[in-house]
């Protein structure tokens, strides 16, 4: 009896813990953005963390969880996180959802996002 309760409630916790886990990372590799493409921080970037069906800001609105993403605040909450010219060691970057984000998002960027963000990140991280 005991036996078939351990078993039980070690399958138990497994199960639990693996269904917790909502954010998905893309395994695709993400693609450069052109040079001459121009990517503006206030028409491509702000936009992406309020997406209908994926609004990051429900969460992060400068109440539950940081850094606040709302527009107006969005950028000075982020620019400490970011190493301008150099995404791959920007802690945003890597906590995106669907590039590691720490806590399951319920969604995750598409790979063209993640690009999007990722090459104004490189390209310097303005605040345009």
């Amino acid at each position: 009896m005991k036996k078939q309760l351990k078993t039980l409630l070690v399958g138990g916790l497994g199960l639990l813990c693996f269904s917790c886990y909502y954010d998905q990372e893309i395994e695709e590799e993400i693609p450069d953005i052109p040079v001459d493409v121009p990517i503006s921080f206030r028409d491509d970037i702000q936009p992406l963390f309020m997406l209908e069906g994926r609004d990051c800001t429900t969460c992060h609105n400068g109440t539950v969880a940081n850094p606040d993403l709302t527009e107006g605040n969005s950028y000075d909450a982020i620019i400490g996180t970011l190493v301008p010219g150099d995404a791959e060691n920007s802690a945003f970057f890597n906590a995106l959802p669907g590039n590691n984000h720490p806590v399951g998002a319920g969604f995750s960027l598409t790979v063209e996002e993640i690009a999007l963000i990722k090459g104004w990140i490189d390209r310097g991280a303005e605040n345009n």
